[in-house]
């Protein structure tokens, strides 16, 4: 078998595979529960790709993401329930569904004006599920954010949608503020040995960093993957500074090092 540009190819391959006797064992063995990991997996590398700026690696990482799609349409296959043009219908369909503003009447819509038009269009397919009975939908305001989702990712979701509804601050200020008091809640357990509550309390400490991340309209997944490439910049740094010092980090004093990670950051500054 021969690669190809043609999805059709990659249906086929994906069809030999998971032919019983002929294909692959270890691919006969999964289901969609086994295979879930390597789907996220397969997705954060896209994402590593572009934070590098790897073009050439992102080619190969969509097409690995592309794989676990056509994974999982293949198992459903199987099952009877669903194959892959019906992923591709069921994706086309709510595209031209969701873009009256391109596809239909609705013209010359702000950016913000579409993102109201997605919302209201969302909650009318949800509505349309439920009524139907297709799955469990849950009416609250925060209905339809995955549980599977990143924690930061969760939470700026839940955040939005309690926002949409009015249950928000309107200024980023009050957000710190809040930031400061979650900041004193943890002071205070950890000043009468109360460790397990002080956990409990950096959960609504993150919480709330992710709220003023949501404020300022920055990504609290793309600030802090940025924060800890900073962060493994400086500390190589660190290394390589001790290293022409004939020291390794574990030889060094914490004063050493932190002097070090000044240097660091001031150059970082003076560079840019």
């Amino acid at each position: 078998m021969k690669p190809s540009r043609d999805i059709g190819r990659l249906l086929e391959i994906m069809a030999a595979l998971r032919t019983p006797g002929s294909g692959c064992p270890w691919d006969l063995e999964q289901n969609f529960s086994t295979i879930a990991p390597y789907t996220l997996e397969e997705a954060y590398e896209v994402v590593d790709a572009i934070a590098r700026s790897d073009v050439a690696d992102l080619r190969e990482e969509l097409g690995d993401l592309l794989l676990q799609v056509v994974f999982h349409a293949r198992m459903a296959q199987e099952m009877g329930e669903f194959e892959f043009g019906d992923v591709v219908e069921a994706i086309t369909t709510k595209l031209i569904r969701r873009h009256p503003h391109v596809f239909g009447d609705a013209k010359g819509l702000s950016s913000k004006q579409v993102e109201g038009v997605w919302d209201r269009i969302k909650a009318e397919e949800n509505a349309e599920r439920a009524a139907r009975g297709d799955k469990a939908q849950d009416s609250g305001a925060l209905a339809g954010v995955p549980i599977g989702m990143t924690a930061l990712t969760r939470a700026l979701k839940l955040q939005s949608k309690a926002g949409k509804v009015g249950f928000d601050w309107n200024d980023p200020l009050a957000v710190l503020a809040k930031i400061r008091e979650e900041c004193d809640e943890i002071e205070a357990e950890l000043a009468v040995g109360q460790r397990d509550r002080a956990k409990i309390e950096v959960g609504d400490l993150l919480f709330a960093v992710v709220n003023l991340a949501r404020h300022l309209d920055a990504d609290p997944e793309g600030v802090l993957r940025a924060a800890n490439e900073k962060f493994t910049r400086r500390f190589a740094s660190i290394e390589q500074a001790l290293a022409a010092r004939g020291k390794r980090p574990q030889d060094s004093t914490l004063a050493e090092m932190d002097a070090l990670w000044d240097a660091a950051k001031a150059a970082e500054k003076s560079a840019s």
